[in-house]
């Protein structure tokens, strides 16, 4: 996605959302102050090489994604986690190829993915100044990004929350094909969504926001976009089985 077609979903996003342009220029500059202090991020040759011509599984941390992971095998292609799916992923013995957060997840487990050899995609707004300056520093393989005008090690590729962001990210370096796993965007979010909370809880506003955004974006994307779009869907069975499948 070209900036002047992320601009006016960006500028939609802020009046909605009321969030503060600025502050999020501030934190793209800072995150690429770190990167060049701490000399761990990465070329977008890396992502490329890996991304380029494959399968490329997206996975969200909506309440399905516990089936998609009990039930299917995700070894045919690249793995790609939005945030707070990383730990359901390290949960169940896989370790993503590729992170996108804006570090509002489990810290503790995206830096274990980073050790275990993951890229993480780390995005800068207004509201994760903090986080930047304290977790960056003990990430080994970043690459940057922001909602603003890009700068020169901060990518912008498009994309709104982590998950639709990272859908965006796996077009922009080539994937064949684009399956989502655990995007629901129901009114119940998953437990893997947001640390703090324990189980399920209905979700609130700024949330269905987001969700509906994310949508609409990737609505644009299967429009827009090279690789063919699809979603995992899962319906339990019984108290002990279910059936998980990709939906064309």
């Amino acid at each position: 996605m070209k900036f002047q077609d992320w601009k006016p979903f960006y500028k939609e996003i802020v009046r909605e959302m009321r969030y503060d342009v600025d502050s999020d220029r501030k934190s793209a500059e800072i995150l690429q102050d770190l990167l060049l202090k701490n000399r761990n991020y990465i070329k977008v040759s890396y992502l490329k090489e890996i991304l380029k011509g494959q399968r490329a599984y997206v996975f969200g941390a909506g309440p399905s994604l516990e089936l998609a992971l009990r039930y299917l095998s995700f070894h045919d292609g690249v793995m790609i986690s939005a945030d707070g799916a990383t730990s359901a992923l390290l949960e169940f013995g896989l370790v993503p190829d590729i992170v996108v957060t804006d570090l509002d997840g489990c810290f503790e487990d995206i830096k274990r993915a980073d050790v275990l050899g993951a890229y993480i995609v780390v995005h800068a707004h207004g509201d994760n100044i903090e986080k930047l300056k304290e977790y960056v520093p003990q990430l080994e393989k970043v690459l940057g990004t922001c909602q603003t005008e890009p700068l020169d090690i901060v990518y912008n590729f498009g994309g709104f929350t982590d998950g639709d962001r990272a859908v965006f990210l796996a077009e922009e370096f080539g994937a064949e094909e684009i399956i989502l796993v655990g995007f629901d965007f129901g009114d119940v979010v998953g437990k893997w969504s947001k640390p703090h909370l324990k189980g399920h809880t209905r979700i609130w506003e700024s949330k269905r926001k987001k969700f509906e955004f994310a949508q609409k974006l990737l609505e644009w994307l299967k429009k827009n976009g090279k690789a063919k779009i699809k979603r995992v869907v899962c319906h339990p069975i019984d108290n002990v089985m279910s059936e998980c499948y990709i939906e064309g």
